[in-house]
C-alpha cells in the first residue's frame, strides 16, 4: 500500500480559530470541507492535542479564514507550527470578532471567512471531526485561495505531525543546484532549486551561500537547526 496516494486528495488552507471564555487561539488546518448547502454546513478535523481543539470543544464555535496564495511561509509557520500554549498567535495579527459567536476571524491574507456553530462532533482517534453550521460568512477579496498542493509543491511546505495529512517522508536526493537541507524543528525543506522567494533568496542559491541571518521561513529557526538531507 502506497500511503502517499492520500496526498492526491485536494485540500485548501485555512486558519481555524476558537475561544474559551476570554482566551482565543487559532491554527492552520487543511481538512475543511462543505457538507450541505441548505442550511450551509461544513466539517473540520482537528487534532486532540491542539489547543484549538480544547477551545472548540468548550465553546462549540469556530471560524475559518480562507487563506490566499499570497500568504508567506512565516504566516503559515505562526499558525501551523507554533502552539498557543507558548505564544500569543494573535499578537501581531489583523483580526476581528465574529458578529454571531464572538470568535476571532483572522483577516490577514484571507479571501473570505466562515463563522460556525458546532452541531455535532465525531471522535476519530487522534482527531475530532466537528460539524459546524455556518451562521455568518463573507468574501474579503478576489485573491486566489491557496491549495494544500500549492503550499507543498510551490511553497515547499510540510505538515506538522499533528496534521491529519502528515506522512513521514524519505530523505530526498541531491539536486542539480546543491544539497537540500531540512529544518529539524518543523520539517521545512530548503531546496536550492526553489530558493526562498518570500525571504528574497533567489532560486539556485545553495544552502551554504545563504546569509547567516537567514532563518527558516516557517518556524524562524536559524541555519544551525538545519541538517543535510540524504
Amino acid at each position: 500500500m502506497n500511503i502517499k496516494a492520500v496526498q492526491k486528495i485536494c485540500y485548501g488552507m485555512y486558519v481555524i480559530s476558537s475561544k474559551k471564555d476570554d482566551k482565543i487561539n487559532g491554527q492552520i488546518a487543511n481538512t475543511l470541507f462543505q457538507i450541505t448547502s441548505d442550511p450551509p454546513t461544513v466539517a473540520v478535523s482537528i487534532n486532540k492535542q491542539n489547543l484549538t481543539h480544547e477551545y472548540i470543544t468548550t465553546s462549540k464555535t469556530f471560524t475559518a479564514s480562507i487563506i490566499s496564495k499570497e500568504a508567506p511561509m512565516n504566516f503559515i509557520g505562526n499558525w501551523g507550527f507554533k502552539s498557543g500554549r507558548d505564544i500569543d498567535k494573535f499578537k501581531d495579527a489583523n483580526f476581528r470578532a465574529g458578529k454571531v459567536t464572538g470568535v476571532p476571524i483572522v483577516l490577514d491574507y484571507a479571501t473570505g471567512y466562515l463563522e460556525c456553530e458546532v452541531l455535532s462532533s465525531t471522535d476519530v482517534g487522534t482527531h475530532t471531526i466537528f460539524i459546524g453550521k455556518v451562521v455568518d460568512c463573507e468574501v474579503l477579496s478576489d485573491a486566489e485561495p491557496m491549495t494544500y498542493s500549492y503550499y507543498r509543491q510551490i511553497k515547499g511546505g510540510k505538515s506538522p505531525k499533528t496534521a491529519p495529512t502528515y506522512v513521514k517522508e524519505e530523505s530526498t536526493a541531491v539536486g542539480a543546484t546543491g544539497d537540500k537541507y531540512k529544518c529539524t524543528v518543523c520539517g521545512y525543506i530548503y531546496d536550492p532549486q526553489n530558493g526562498d522567494p518570500d525571504s528574497g533568496i533567489k532560486a539556485g542559491t545553495k544552502f551554504e551561500d545563504l546569509p547567516d541571518t537567514w532563518v527558516c521561513p516557517v518556524c524562524g529557526a536559524p541555519k544551525s537547526e538545519f541538517e543535510k538531507e540524504g
